[in-house]
């Protein structure tokens, strides 16, 4: 009686969490993407030379959870092209906080994020700027 009981309660945990965060990610309808598919779709501007090199920062650093183009990776990590990213809610000194000490999960199922090594303050500048050209262009102001 007792397993049941703890059983039925884990299955209830798992179908509430579910529901929590199935409108976190937008654009997503039923199912998660399999295998790190991109969490939400990106459209890319034209980006000048600082973003440029923010972007391969960003692919050589961050792309590995964070997805290609900021999109998010599933079961990695979330998209930065996203409305709980936008610059009044998570500014600047947030990713710079990020990168340098990381960051307890808050918004997202994928767990704690680790300090970036071997990335310096200038990095992260590139990084930031290449973010907000993605979003900017996503319509995340």
């Amino acid at each position: 009686m007792r397993r049941l009981f703890l059983l039925i309660s884990v299955v209830l945990s798992l179908i509430v969490l579910g529901v929590l965060t199935k409108g976190l990610v937008s654009g997503r309808t039923d199912r998660a993407p399999a295998g790190g598919a991109a969490l939400v779709a990106v459209t890319v501007p034209a980006l000048n030379a600082k973003t440029r090199e923010g972007e391969v920062l960003f692919g050589q650093n961050c792309a590995g959870c964070h997805g290609d183009n900021a999109a998010g990776r599933d079961g990695f990590g979330p998209p930065l092209v996203h409305r709980i990213y936008e610059p009044g809610h998570h500014g600047d000194g947030a990713f710079h906080l990020a990168a340098a000490r990381g960051v307890r999960a808050h918004h997202w199922p994928f767990g704690d994020m680790p300090p970036v090594e071997n990335v310096s303050e200038r990095d992260v500048e590139r990084i930031v700027a290449y973010v907000r050209a993605l979003q900017r262009a996503n319509g995340i102001n």
